[in-house]
């Protein structure tokens, strides 16, 4: 009888910590997110634009567009998208790894987006839930390293720092 309670109590006691060790994880990065991007999402990590076919990896602040020598990760835009507004375009919300191996596919796929301008972004709501991310827009650097108030018109020198394997 002694051996069955003890079993009994082992038991019970393993169930415990199984459901201690139980936890749900919640991420939210909207703090992170770029002033331009859209509202509706607590955690991004990446943009899809399909205006330029380019992405922005949220958690870096970079730009992922592919260059001549294959993907380039920047902080800004190349000199081709200099008339590119950033607020107004169209962003399609990608959390996964990488996403740009799949490029081909989201080109096909978010085609239909192009032009698109009924988004909201996070810097014209006026929800108390965005206050974080609303000075966001004053973080990226123009040409010179200067802050840039018009970073959403492209202004960027275009210089990456990818090696065109997908490794950032």
């Amino acid at each position: 009888m002694k051996k069955l309670f003890l079993l009994l109590l082992l038991v019970v006691s393993s169930s415990l910590t199984f459901k201690a060790q139980a936890q749900v994880s919640v991420n939210i990065n909207i703090g992170a997110q770029p002033a331009w991007g859209p509202t509706g999402y607590d955690y991004v990590d990446y943009y899809y634009l399909p205006d330029i076919e380019s992405y922005y990896y949220v958690p870096k602040k970079q730009f992922i567009y592919m260059g001549a020598g294959g993907w380039v990760f920047t902080t800004s835009l190349p000199p081709r998208y200099r008339g590119y507004d950033l607020y107004n375009g169209y962003k399609v919300v990608i959390n996964s790894r990488q996403p740009y191996r799949y490029f081909e596919t989201h080109k096909v796929k978010y085609a239909k987006f192009k032009g698109n301008h009924g988004q909201s972004a996070i810097g014209k709501s006026k929800g108390q839930k965005y206050s974080p991310a609303k000075g966001n827009a004053k973080v990226y650097k123009g040409d010179k390293g200067k802050p840039s108030p018009h970073f959403n018109k492209g202004n960027g020198n275009g210089k990456g720092h990818g090696n065109g394997k997908g490794k950032h």
